[in-house]
């Protein structure tokens, strides 16, 4: 038996198993304090939206790591795949597993880098397809593949201006030349990312497409043919949305999947809705008289008597604690202040204008209610980062429920 049988991925499957039982019986019910909702239908919008832009030969891949951007791997990747998406891309080798262990046949490209043996092993047991980054990493694996039958489909990363994962697009011949002469691998794809695809000024990008086009033409890809299966990648979400011809026969499309856009500039290229919704229960109200402090370090301090509502939800589970006196929910139907320091299970808000409120009262951190609507976009712009890392914040103690 392998050694990486052994390992903790076995018991991914069953655990995660486990998990979803208790929070399904849970969600809805006394133990449930705060959960993320996931809406089904803008997934599958979003994808039908992508596809649009697209020609008939140009696949999407969806990219579903870091649990699908903090959405949920496994039922993203179920979603997609029916709603029209041909391939999904994760960062490791744990993240493929685990969506072959919930069923899923779709291929599965891992962006990340790997080179152990016991990695090898596993991605070649799971059916998993490997970035190569380099020529030893090629040669690592062809090597301990040695007792295969079949050689492994492998994705070549060129580095043409990210400076990160790949080799440089000036050695694209040698590289692509060295892994054709390796035995047990065989290309499947050769693919490079953007820096700057969601930026107004697109010198970068234009320089990174124009490498990308010698280093591909170079290496005889395309309609020159180094093999037909060979495909071609380069445009991830802010590129799809860009210009079709960064499109070739793929695009890994992350962010806009969720229903979110790379940039401002991108709003009118399709129609995206949010996927996640972020939803607490109150806990507990309270009235506090003019010059009570709030929350640790008195960071608010009540100018007048107030109600004040104490929220389930925390930065443990997402919430940024940089949002502390400036963020808004929405509680039946209005927007309403967060006020002191956003602590590490609970928040409080400013409720004196809703006198009714009660315990158990439904409050939207992020989501639509009515007229309203708070997207992590707001945030990202409150804090002085990106969407990206407001949707993979959110913690597992908050079960993610369809709807």
């Amino acid at each position: 038996m392998l050694s990486w049988e052994n390992a903790s991925f076995k018991t991914l499957a069953t655990e995660s198993s486990r998990l979803e039982k208790i929070e399904s019986d849970t969600y809805g019910g006394i133990c449930q304090r705060a959960w993320v909702e996931i809406n089904d239908q803008a997934l599958a919008h979003n994808i039908q939206q992508l596809k649009s832009l697209l020609s008939a030969k140009t696949q999407l891949m969806g990219v579903v790591k870091a649990d699908a951007y903090g959405h949920g791997a496994s039922k993203v990747s179920q979603t997609i795949l029916e709603a029209g998406a041909d391939w999904l891309a994760v960062a490791t080798v744990p993240e493929g597993i685990e969506l072959r262990l919930a069923g899923i046949e779709a291929p599965i490209l891992i962006l990340g880098a790997t080179d152990r043996p016991e990695q090898i092993q596993a991605i070649a047991h799971w059916q998993l397809q490997p970035t190569i980054c380099t020529p030893q990493q090629a040669l690592v694996f062809s090597e301990t593949l040695s007792h295969c039958t079949e050689a492994m489909p492998v994705h070549l990363k060129l580095d043409t201006g990210m400076s990160r994962l790949g080799t440089p697009w000036q050695q694209a011949v040698e590289f692509v030349q060295f892994v054709q002469g390796l035995p047990n691998l065989k290309i499947a794809s050769i693919y490079s990312h953007l820096a700057t695809a969601d930026s107004l000024d697109q010198t970068v990008m234009r320089k990174q497409h124009q490498r990308f086009e010698e280093a591909i033409n170079l290496c005889g890809i395309g309609e020159k043919g180094l093999s037909g299966d060979v495909k071609i990648h380069f445009a991830n979400s802010a590129a799809t949305l860009t210009d079709s011809a960064l499109h070739y026969d793929m695009v890994r499309v992350g962010l806009a999947i969720y229903g979110l856009y790379p940039a401002p500039h991108l709003h009118e290229k399709v129609d995206l809705k949010p996927v996640m919704q972020v939803k607490a229960r109150v806990t507990q109200v309270k009235t506090i008289e003019a010059g009570t402090g709030v929350s640790y370090g008195y960071q608010f301090i009540a100018q007048k008597r107030m109600r004040l509502a104490v929220v389930g939800i925390g930065y443990a589970d997402g919430v940024p604690r940089n949002l502390s006196n400036k963020m808004k929910v929405i509680v039946g139907g209005r927007l309403i202040p967060q006020v002191g320091a956003i602590t590490m299970d609970q928040l409080m808000l400013d409720v004196s204008d809703i006198p009714d409120l009660e315990t158990g009262e439904v409050v939207t951190l992020l989501g639509q209610q009515g007229k309203y609507q708070i997207s992590a976009e707001d945030w990202a712009n409150t804090l002085g980062t990106i969407s990206w890392e407001i949707l993979c914040s959110f913690k597992h103690r908050l079960p993610r429920v369809a709807v």
